[in-house]
């Protein structure tokens, strides 16, 4: 569906990309509906250029229409290219000359995206077709990458804890005067708590959104269109609207804050959403203000709905880390995406596209990312993450791996996540140390463990763990790289204390492994 501007001249085409739904976006300053015009346009190339979880593609497609349909409602006029329009060029950047030649504007405006490669696609069309872009900051967030650097400038190492203290004393959050809430930046200490053997107690049921016409139509066409896409649409039920967005930080707030903080970082089997809030793909697709997300979470918290570690973890997650791994992302693209400190180079197993392994941890993180498009934040780091490095799967296709699967995935957020944090090859420009861990990890804050036929305790034989065996080989492996690090002086003292035969028969079981999953590719 594409609308003119009839007999009238185009001041402003207005470019909205599938990440910017956001009707107080900067790029609607000083809008004209009479002289300028909203561009959008669903292609083919942004759901290949990864393998798309069909989940994925639904989610920005369905949210796209609906933002289109709020706009048309408002008496914008939009010029927008649906993904089945015959007349579909498959790309951002060719669909946006064929609009340029159709409504002739005199100005490109743009919100700055989300990720380098649109970015700088949309800048190379515009120069080529000699017509103005103005680029506008992206009013969705806290800070900006200009304070970020400003933040970064003269840094030894960069860390979210300073980061994050500084942001916290800008906007006025968490804070008592001068000082932090409770008296603590920091409530980690209290937020990492296990279910133990009895398991969660009656978990609140999560809101659902059933799929509508118009979601519904998208499915269809996904399925249509993408049909060997991995992962399926039985469950699809996301917020893709921001009333839904806001029924879901509603229901969120009312029933699983007040644990959320205590047992963020714990897991259970078929138990996908736990306390988590499920709101990440609404903020990053700007259904959602962060802000407005942060305050909620405070008001709970000063009413006593919710205790301050809760809050104050849930907060860390939004403000913290989502405006750092931002700022960083944009410090050091674009040859951050080829980073690799480690010298990974692994092929990524084909269980990662199947969920079938005997490993049950992955079976279930993987299963569920597959069937739902979510894992929370452990089980993206220390299973699906935490294995790929242990193993050494090359950095970049586990970015691309976790770009692909997962509805909240933006570029922005997902690579500093992803490519430094989880997979270290920043070589610590994200994370202090490489998150690394035996199957006791696993074992401790799930019940994975017991549905499986490894044992964490177990380094070698044929019912070692292989999350265990290949920890150790991965301490020994690096071990020259890592000791300097203060933060793995300890593992290392361990490592120290293991018999040669030992080490010995860990690296002939690590490189089976390695030979069977490398042979087990998609």
């Amino acid at each position: 569906m594409a609308k003119k501007l009839h007999a009238k001249k185009c001041r402003h085409l207005v470019l909205v990309l599938g990440d910017q739904l956001n009707a107080a976006s900067s790029a609607f300053d000083d809008f004209d509906r009479e002289h300028d015009l909203v561009w959008m346009a669903e292609v083919a190339e942004e759901a290949t250029h990864v393998w798309t979880h069909k989940a994925r593609i639904v989610m920005f497609l369905a949210s796209m229409r609906h933002f289109r349909d709020q706009l048309l409602k408002k008496h914008f006029q939009v010029d927008y290219r649906e993904l089945e329009d015959s007349s579909n060029q498959g790309t951002l950047a060719r669909e946006l000359a064929a609009a340029v030649k159709r409504v002739r504007p005199k100005r490109l405006i743009l919100v700055e995206p989300g990720e380098w490669r649109v970015r700088n696609d949309l800048v190379q069309a515009a120069r080529k077709m000699n017509i103005e872009l103005e680029l506008r900051p992206d009013n969705h967030f806290l800070s900006t990458p200009e304070e970020f650097a400003q933040h970064a400038q003269g840094r030894k190492q960069l860390r979210l804890e300073y980061f994050y203290r500084e942001l916290r004393r800008k906007h006025d959050i968490l804070m008592d005067g001068n000082t932090p809430e409770g008296g603590k930046w920091n409530y980690d200490a209290e937020n990492r708590a296990s279910f133990g053997k009895a398991g969660p107690k009656k978990l609140p049921k999560t809101k659902h959104f059933r799929p509508d016409a118009t979601t519904t139509a998208v499915m269809e066409l996904v399925e249509r269109e993408f049909p060997d896409h991995p992962g399926d649409l039985e469950h699809f039920d996301w917020p893709v609207t921001p009333k839904q967005a806001r029924q879901a930080l509603d229901d969120f707030v009312e029933h699983r804050l007040a644990d959320f903080g205590q047992y963020q970082d714990a897991m259970w089997s078929d138990e996908p959403y736990l306390y988590h809030s499920r709101l990440s793909a609404s903020l990053n697709l700007k259904l959602i203000s962060p802000r407005e997300v942060i305050d909620e979470a405070v008001i709970a918290y000063r009413s006593g709905k919710a205790p301050l570690n809760s809050v104050e973890g849930f907060v860390r997650q939004i403000l913290g880390w989502r405006e750092y791994v931002r700022g960083i992302y944009w410090l050091f693209m674009p040859e951050y995406l080829d980073r690799n400190e480690l010298n990974a180079s692994q092929p990524m197993p084909a269980f990662y596209w199947s969920g079938e392994t005997d490993m049950h941890c992955l079976s279930q993180t993987i299963s569920q990312t597959l069937d739902f498009g979510y894992a929370h934040h452990i089980q993206r780091l220390m299973v699906t993450g935490l294995f790929a490095l242990l193993l050494g799967v090359t950095p970049k296709q586990v970015h691309e791996w976790y770009l692909a699967v997962y509805v909240d995935a933006v570029e922005w957020v997902e690579l500093p996540n992803s490519l430094g944090m989880s997979q270290f090859a920043d070589g610590g420009v994200m994370a202090s140390k490489p998150y690394v861990a035996t199957g006791k990890y696993i074992q401790r804050m799930s019940n994975y463990c017991q549905s499986c036929q490894f044992n964490p305790a177990e380094a070698t034989g044929e019912t070692a763990c292989p999350f265990t065996t290949l920890y150790w080989e991965f301490l020994s492996r690096h071990k020259k790289r890592l000791q300097g690090n203060n933060r793995m002086s300890m593992q290392l003292k361990n490592l120290e204390r293991k018999p040669k035969a030992e080490l010995n028969a860990i690296r002939k079981r690590a490189q089976a492994l390695r030979n069977t999953f490398g042979a087990d590719r998609k």
